[in-house]
């Protein structure tokens, strides 16, 4: 996908023999338009007053229009500026939320992304000379996200024909209004195309490909339907149309997931969700991996914080997910590594971590209180406030961090030893930003203080 292109609105070229020479500074051209072409199908030719009265415009990430895109009568507002953005599914499976600040534009029927803000006339500038990736919007639908996708406010949940989910945030309510108004507008104008970009996307012979290769892409589109309408004869015509039909009318895979079809698995999935599934109050296998490791393993050395071999647990990650009958104490799970392992790994991958995002800030505050009374009691507030699931799973797993301490003196794992390993594991803010290394002493000390004060906030 080429980026947008302007023919230079400076004189370089060298003097025509003959003529006198001309000065090195930069001789303007007073009336040549400029000349934008689209990386898809079409050029557009924009008039210098035009070009003008788009220069006026402040260049402000947050504006509705982009200043360097064409207006075009039929295709709504193009619209640029800095977005959180993340992805929560790629076509179809279930990625890790990973929040960005993202410079964002929309052009047609298409939502690019790229890391930095463009310069100039350009939308990506000289070190972002490509988008990091694009999203065809014909075919997709955009609603506004519930509190299970994100805690964060004003939050735009858009999905795509083709299985991927992004989640796109601003702080600033009339600016994410904005580009609600103006993604339902151009999936709404563009959703006659759907057909047409279902037909893009299924493969033809490659003798039409390569001939397509050798037309002005401009053209190619109308090209080969006038070349398909031709050629094809009538009962191709009718396969190709209940194909479509198909295609538009499968059930997305969240649409599955709800009637049965597919079981949630239960590495990744969501601290609730799996409770409610299995009707506990904490997961049936972080019960299972602590009832092990109390029976067999207290007196290990280095126990949680000497690491696994990650094929096997790989192999019991596996084996847990797809319903299959665990038995930690067979002959295959014998390494007690293994099992810690896989349950740190439970933790790490819950889509949100057992110390919400949303409460993430005020339990870094309330342990920067000077009082030792004052932090105690708002860390235990804090706690009560989280859903039932959470209180009840981390009263289970701190107890038994209780007794792996206890064991101490065999097992080498101090106070602090345990707080360095699981203080990143349960808590971490939803936007990593430059204080990492400051997070991380707070995310042990929140840790830390808990286990010693542990019958003060849970009770005996």
């Amino acid at each position: 996908m080429v980026p947008w292109t302007l023919r230079r609105e400076y004189n370089l070229s060298p003097p025509i023999s003959g003529e006198a020479p001309k000065s090195h500074s930069l001789e303007r051209k007073q009336q040549e338009p400029i000349v934008l072409t689209k990386w898809r199908h079409s050029t557009y030719v924009l008039d210098i007053s035009d070009k003008e009265s788009v220069n006026a415009k402040p260049n402000s990430p947050e504006s509705d229009s982009c200043p360097s895109s064409p207006k075009h009568p039929s295709t709504p507002s193009e619209k640029c500026g800095v977005l959180n953005v993340t992805k929560i599914t790629e076509h179809g499976k279930k990625v890790r939320k990973n929040w960005a600040s993202t410079w964002t534009v929309l052009q047609g029927s298409s939502l690019l992304f790229a890391k930095g803000q463009g310069s100039g006339t350009s939308w990506f500038g000289g070190n972002q000379s490509k988008p990091e990736f694009t999203v065809d919007l014909r075919g997709g639908s955009v609603e506004w996200a519930s509190k299970e996708k994100s805690s964060k406010k004003h939050v735009i949940e858009l999905k795509t024909r083709v299985g991927t989910e992004l989640l796109i945030q601003s702080e600033i309510d009339s600016v994410i209004n904005d580009w609600f108004r103006a993604l339902s507008e151009t999936i709404n104008t563009h959703a006659w195309e759907s057909d047409e970009a279902i037909e893009e996307d299924m493969p033809e012979s490659p003798g039409s490909e390569k001939h397509d290769k050798e037309k002005d892409p401009r053209d190619s589109k109308k090209n080969r339907v006038v070349k398909n309408s031709s050629m094809e004869s009538s009962e191709q015509k009718k396969t190709r149309v209940k194909l479509k039909k198909f295609l538009t009318r499968r059930p997305t895979l969240q649409a599955v997931r709800d009637k049965g079809y597919i079981k949630d698995q239960v590495f990744g999935c969501s601290l609730t969700a799996l409770c409610q599934r299995e009707g506990t109050s904490v997961p049936n296998f972080v019960k299972m991996c602590i009832e092990h490791v109390e029976n067999t393993g207290l007196n290990v050395d280095g126990l949680y914080r000497v690491s696994g071999n990650l094929a096997v647990i790989q192999k019991l990650r596996f084996a847990v997910n797809h319903d299959e009958k665990v038995n930690l104490d067979d002959s295959k799970w014998e390494d007690i590594h293994v099992t810690t392992g896989a349950l740190k790994m439970l933790f790490r991958e819950l889509p949100e971590p057992l110390f919400t995002y949303a409460s993430f800030n005020d339990f870094v505050e309330a342990i920067k209180n000077s009082d030792y009374k004052q932090r105690v009691q708002s860390i235990k507030d804090l706690i009560k406030q989280l859903p039932k699931p959470n209180q009840e799973t981390m009263k289970v797993l701190f107890k038994h961090l209780k007794r792996v301490i206890d064991h101490g003196e065999v097992n080498r794992m101090t106070t602090q030893s345990v707080a360095i390993v699981f203080g990143p594991t349960l808590l971490r803010p939803e936007i990593e930003t430059g204080n990492m290394a400051v997070h991380m002493v707070y995310q042990n000390q929140i840790v830390e203080l808990i286990l010693l004060e542990y019958e003060n906030i849970f009770g005996r």
